[in-house]
């Protein structure tokens, strides 16, 4: 049987989950998030980011997340600055787009937003009126290449935004991988602090479906609930989304299981340098993206399941691998095994 690195939401959910979902599954509770479960995950959220302000907003899912809170924020004329690799720009169907508003790309080496990038695309549409408004920064961490913002970088993009009058919108799909990241030194606080919008992703971490969305800019906040209906997206049931972020905001569970998957994917990159393996990018997370020959990607094709991400050349191409909150010792050791015979 294959073991698939292809993701990290293959799995189902982690049984602390599973146990609550059971165990309160005949109690009644109010519908559409008011249920104690919603109200006691928002709670702990603050709590977390050390933000009696902000407000919590919980979604089933990151592409929901994304369109309900760019298509909330921006006037009509305004758009988004993304990275390219972007996931609104890459995997989301125009899903931005079909809310109205553009999404303008800047290519960078390792899918990271820096002030120095976002300069050039605001003087390029100072042409008022009548080009779009660039009104957002849409940045991600961790990113889609699997790296992640520093302190430093996010205060100075954070700073830059707030200068020139941006919004800046931080996609937290992967936010505990980011985090946990044994080169961070951010914290889901400073975060809060640094951010207008930002959320927790449960879906790759532990989570059967769900995104916390967390809103720190209060002007941002008026009327938000109304845009999460229109959308579809307000659950009668919501206490599956607020048992689910209730327990993994306990005892620090949402950060242990996406530290886990950051071993788990370290072991695999470590033994691969050794080898003398050259990656896309250096990350530091769960998504790595090791460039090795067609021919070794066949071989590992017969035994696991991830994405050839990238074309190399005539011989060789960048596959992404990605670890779980439940990715055991055993698929990664059969996976370096082949590796240490191969190479």
């Amino acid at each position: 049987m294959k073991f698939s690195f292809k993701n990290d939401y293959s799995e189902g959910c982690h049984p602390n989950i599973l146990q609550a979902l059971l165990s309160t599954n005949f109690e009644q509770q109010a519908g559409y998030g008011e249920d104690d479960y919603s109200l006691e995950a928002k709670k702990l959220i603050k709590e977390k980011i050390k933000s009696p302000d902000s407000e919590v907003f919980l979604v089933s899912g990151g592409t929901q997340a994304n369109l309900i809170v760019i298509s909330a924020i921006l006037r009509p004329y305004q758009c988004v600055i993304s990275a390219a690799p972007g996931h609104i720009l890459n995997n989301e169907t125009g899903a931005i787009e079909a809310t109205g508003h553009k999404v303008l790309s800047i290519e960078t080496a390792d899918g990271k937003l820096r002030p120095e990038d976002i300069v050039p695309v605001l003087e390029n549409h100072s042409n008022i009126p009548h080009q779009v408004m660039p009104k957002l920064v849409y940045i991600s961490n961790s990113t889609e290449l699997g790296t992640v913002y520093l302190a430093k970088e996010l205060e100075e993009l954070s700073n830059f935004c707030r200068e020139k009058g941006l919004y800046l919108f931080m996609d937290g799909a992967r936010l505990g991988h980011g985090l946990t990241s044994e080169i961070s030194d951010l914290t889901l606080e400073k975060v809060a602090e640094l951010t207008d919008v930002f959320y927790l992703g449960g879906t790759k971490n532990g989570a059967l479906i769900g995104e916390a969305i967390v809103i720190n800019n209060q002007d941002l906040q008026q009327d938000f609930a109304f845009n999460i209906k229109q959308k579809g997206a307000l659950l009668a049931k919501g206490r599956l989304l607020g048992i689910q972020f209730m327990e993994l905001m306990k005892n620090d569970l949402y950060f242990d299981l996406a530290k886990h998957a950051n071993i788990q994917a370290m072991k695999i990159k470590n033994a691969m340098k050794e080898k003398g393996v050259q990656f896309l990018a250096d990350t530091y997370t769960n998504q790595i993206f090791p460039i090795i020959s067609n021919e070794l990607i066949k071989i590992l094709s017969e035994n696991f399941e991830f994405f050839v991400w990238k074309k190399i050349d005539e011989k060789s191409s960048a596959i992404r691998l990605i670890t779980s909150w439940n990715t055991g010792d055993e698929p990664v050791e059969r996976f370096i095994e082949i590796i240490g015979r191969e190479l």
